[in-house]
């Protein structure tokens, strides 16, 4: 039912957009759209996904931001971001050495 809310809207939209049926036909579409708008369920499911996408923002903002700075460093300077520094080569267990603390 989910996959098929996108595809009613866009087919609403699409007839509304390129009918020539009238201001009449437009109002009667708009009143069962708005119909629908208000039902309790349609309601509780649009609250839900608005506050996922707040609280996936929230969480990876920071991150998106950091990726989009350095984007924009990367463009306008043409340098290294940091995202683009080599980090730490991994280490065979088998070669580490485990040294005394000192102290």
């Amino acid at each position: 039912m989910a996959s098929k809310i996108p595809f009613i809207l866009g087919l609403g939209a699409g007839y509304v957009l390129g009918t020539r049926a009238g201001r009449a036909q437009y109002e009667r579409i708009k009143a069962a759209a708005t119909r629908i708008v208000e039902k309790p369920f349609v309601r509780d499911k649009v609250d839900s996904a608005s506050t996922k996408a707040s609280n996936f923002v929230r969480q990876q903002g920071e991150a998106v931001t950091d990726k989009v700075a350095d984007a924009v460093k990367d463009r306008l300077f043409g340098g290294a971001s940091r995202s683009a520094q080599p980090e730490s080569s991994p280490v065979d267990v088998g070669q580490a050495e485990v040294r005394p603390a000192e102290g």
